[in-house]
């Protein structure tokens, strides 16, 4: 409980703080954002009490190859599993644990998303910038945030370490810290 309202401060009070600061430091933003995400982490993690039943996992439309021709944004499940992307792995994990797996175009259409499914924790893969909004917008729930990888440059072929995302998985479960 103490967590939850420090990460509520955080979010509401720290983040805005922290990007003015940065503005008038000159700090790169994606490098402020990027500690929002990390402390957020930090804060979500040392609460210790999460035990999710209800755990969304939410990535990134960018995480398909753009030569795919399925489109994969309003059902993940419409993806042939050609391997050419990591879209298979996470439906073939999501699976395994029977969680709920969405894919979003965007911050709008991640929040819709939030609300219609209504987890009780969220562990979301995305950039900077929208991963530091959606924990904002979606506070009190707890959220780990995952950085993409972006080797073709944003919202292009990104990538994910999906080790990361289970590592998620399991502080959710009960299964690590």
């Amino acid at each position: 409980m103490k967590n939850t309202f420090i990460r509520g401060v955080f979010v509401k009070a720290g983040f805005p703080l922290l990007l003015i600061l940065g503005g008038i430091f000159r700090i790169k933003k994606d490098k402020l954002l990027r500690l929002v995400i990390n402390i957020n982490n930090s804060l979500v993690r040392r609460s210790g009490d999460i035990r999710a039943r209800k755990l969304l996992i939410l990535l990134p439309h960018c995480i398909q190859r753009s030569e795919c021709s399925i489109k994969i944004t309003y059902n993940v499940y419409n993806c042939e599993s050609c391997g050419k992307c990591e879209i298979k792995d996470f439906i073939d994990l999501a699976n395994e644990r029977g969680l709920s797996l969405f894919v979003a175009t965007g911050g709008t259409i991640a929040r819709r998303i939030v609300v219609d499914a209504k987890p009780e924790a969220i562990v979301a893969v995305a950039c900077e910038r929208d991963l530091s909004s959606g924990i904002m917008d979606t506070y009190p729930i707890p959220i780990l945030g995952i950085i993409n990888e972006r080797p073709y440059g944003p919202c292009f072929n990104t990538n994910v370490d999906i080790e990361k995302v289970k590592d998620a998985l399991n502080f959710f479960a009960g299964n690590g810290k």
